[in-house]
């Protein structure tokens, strides 16, 4: 009998594998542990896709077959990863394994057992734009004038909320009444739509992505054949990122692992996609759905300093008793330096700081840019930071979207605010007209040559000539219903901009038609709104439109000229959420304030603890400095700004576990 410290030897000649050398205790424990119900809590930086890979290996030593392992993760670059790391371990190729994301696991299940739901096996697989195209002929079928209310969701955030519904397995009118408040004068017509799109694509024989989970579940549900023929196919089964399962996805693990070979690999504490449809309940209550099952805990960290992980660990215990799993972050690495707490007037401040230690930090250090990351809750508190990166030369990458002027619905309301300052400016009327029903760059040409004309003829205002019943005449039929708002919202900020500042001209443009617009056309409404309303701030600087849309311009241009590569050596600009799974040597936070981190419709449902999760997944991506930056006025609350509270999750902290810096003291302003 080999002793824990021999080498495990593989079948078929394959190389001994070294396991109680190459793993940590932690480790050890979950890869070799006896075949049943485990739940591997996986701490930020420890070493989650070793344990997974490494307990493949394992499987493979003590004679489990390739095809007895279900591998199920969350991407596909996941599962090739992992299979690939087995391969290198064990030689053992990735197609001899059942391994993939859910979804395409999913596929494969239904080309096999498919008819017993109803489903040929010659079904294609819908894509997104073809699923949004056949929800809008349905929609259309059933309520022809639905679509024509621009505040009534368009077909793609319609499926967004259908989507959601499916997999999260609430109603439809809980779906709404949580995730999309802005549709709820319309839930109840939902139901009628989801099901007439059910029955379209039974019709056609088609899937389309959600048809992936939710038939597969049908199917384990309804077929005991094919129930028990998975349950006894998969001797074991590992879910990578289990705290990322939504509800479809959590009830096909437990039935396909019901005879209890299944290793469930995550972070209770890293849950951050409820948005997305992940339910954080599916790791909570896993113990007791799975009787017998023995909890791992893999707390070894070896990203962070100890100061770093000491402050990750002081968020987890500010989490309500008994909502969570307790674990203590432990450093693999030597002592540094505590995060420093930085105070700063505004936005402005902020950002100066950061551009400062930016140079310090690769002139002085020889840290890389693209080692620094600037993280945020949301998109609208990074855009004075992208301003000062731009002036200041330094470039950067946002690796979660594009840079805030060029984000489309912000391109909407400049060009907007641009037509009415300048009418003859008809780029801008193209990119605002064409956002109508049934209105394409042609039809916007007519309609501003027919407007320029009347206008010309009648010695009147080109915005007011707009709205005359000559000029609605050459407008599309379907875009009629609007035209009247649409022009008597130009008609407003115009007004504006002769009687107020341009932050005021903002300001109207948002609450006009276009926030109408924006309602229906964005499932994430409330996200973007947030957004505009950044504008407003930005705009609060300057006492003349011109300069303001002028500065708009400049800053778009110097964005685009530094462009860079996904590799260059630049300042990576990022979300929390997108931000999960990486790492950087030295971690800005901004926006630290209640109302942004947390947000303030956290704050307003009165549940911040996702929030919070945000917040620990935030501090444990950095690996040597970490910055905590808190702005103390809100230069969106308007004219002057408002005084911002330091976030509930700085205040939470006991104050030894930072060092506050003063940045006059630091800085000298």
């Amino acid at each position: 009998m080999e002793s824990e410290n021999e080498p495990t030897h593989l079948p078929d000649g394959i190389p001994p594998i070294d396991f109680r050398g190459l793993l940590n205790d932690e480790q050890y424990a979950a890869v070799t542990a006896p075949p049943g119900p485990m739940l591997v809590l996986a701490g930020a930086g420890s070493g989650k896709t070793r344990t997974l890979t490494y307990r493949v290996a394992y499987l493979l030593s003590q004679g489990v077959r390739p095809g007895e392992i279900l591998l199920l993760t969350f991407t596909n670059k996941a599962a090739k990863e992992m299979l690939h790391r087995v391969q290198d371990l064990t030689g053992r190729e990735p197609r001899q394994f059942w391994g993939g994301t859910f979804h395409s696991l999913g596929h494969r299940a239904l080309r096999l057992y498919g008819e017993s739901v109803g489903l040929s096996k010659s079904f294609t697989v819908l894509d997104a734009d073809d699923s949004e195209s056949m929800l809008k002929h349905v929609v259309e079928a059933e309520d022809k004038l639905f679509f024509k209310d621009k505040t009534n969701p368009r077909p793609g955030p319609l499926f967004s909320v259908l989507s959601l519904a499916r997999n999260t397995q609430l109603s439809l009118a809980e779906t709404v009444d949580k995730h999309f408040p802005q549709y709820k004068e319309i839930a109840v017509a939902l139901p009628t739509f989801a099901a007439a799109y059910a029955r379209r694509k039974q019709e056609q024989n088609v899937c389309d992505f959600d048809d992936l989970l939710e038939r597969w579940l049908d199917l384990l549900i309804k077929d005991p054949q094919v129930a028990t023929y998975f349950a006894h196919r998969f001797r074991h089964v590992l879910v990578d990122e289990y705290q990322d399962t939504n509800t479809l996805q959590s009830q096909i693990v437990d039935r396909i692992a019901a005879h209890h070979c299944l290793m469930a690999v995550g972070d209770d504490a890293q849950c951050i996609y409820s948005w997305r449809g992940a339910n954080f309940e599916n790791i909570m209550t896993f113990p007791d759905r799975h009787p017998g099952t023995v909890i791992h805990r893999i707390e070894t960290n070896y990203r962070s300093t100890p100061e770093i992980l000491n402050l990750a660990n002081g968020v987890l215990l500010a989490q309500p008793k008994g909502r969570h799993f307790d674990k203590e972050l432990r450093a693999h690495r030597g002592h540094s330096q505590k995060p420093f707490l930085i105070q700063a007037i505004d936005d402005r401040e902020q950002a100066e700081f950061i551009i400062k230690r930016l140079r310090g930090l690769t002139e002085e250090e020889g840290v890389s840019l693209s080692d620094i990351a600037v993280l945020y809750r949301s998109h609208f508190v990074a855009l004075e930071i992208q301003l000062a990166l731009s002036r200041a030369g330094v470039p950067y990458q946002i690796t979660s979207g594009v840079k805030f002027f060029e984000r489309q619905h912000v391109r909407d309301l400049v060009a907007l605010i641009q037509f009415v300052f300048n009418p003859r400016n008809e780029a801008a009327w193209t990119r605002i007209a064409i956002l109508l029903p049934k209105i394409g760059e042609k039809g916007a040409q007519k309609i501003y040559a027919a407007s320029l004309d009347h206008a010309r003829l009648l010695q009147r205002d080109f915005i007011d000539a707009l709205g005359t019943d000559d000029v609605k005449s050459k407008v599309s039929k379907d875009a009629r219903g609007d035209w009247d708002n649409f022009c008597a919202s130009l008609r407003q900020v115009r007004e504006a901009m002769r009687d107020d500042k341009p932050a005021r001209a903002v300001e109207v443009a948002i609450e006009g038609w276009y926030g109408d617009y924006l309602k229906g056309a964005f499932a994430d409404y409330h996200e973007r709104l947030d957004e505009l309303q950044a504008l407003i701030g930005f705009a609060q600087r300057f006492s003349e439109m011109d300069d303001l849309l002028a500065q708009i311009v400049l800053l778009n241009g110097e964005a685009s000229e530094r462009q860079v590569e996904p590799t260059a050596d630049a300042v990576r600009l990022t979300t929390v959420h997108q931000a999960k799974g990486l790492e950087y040597a030295v971690v800005f936070v901004i926006g630290l304030a209640d109302g942004m981190f947390p947000g303030r419709r956290s704050i307003e449902a009165g549940d911040v603890e996702e929030e919070r999760r945000l917040f620990y997944v935030a501090v444990t991506r950095a690996r040597d400095e970490l910055y905590l930056c808190f702005p103390k006025v809100n230069a969106r609350g308007g004219p002057g700004g408002m005084m911002n509270s330091p976030s509930r999750f700085l205040q939470e902290l006991p104050s030894d576990l930072y060092e506050p810096l003063k940045l006059k003291r630091q800085w000298g302003w």
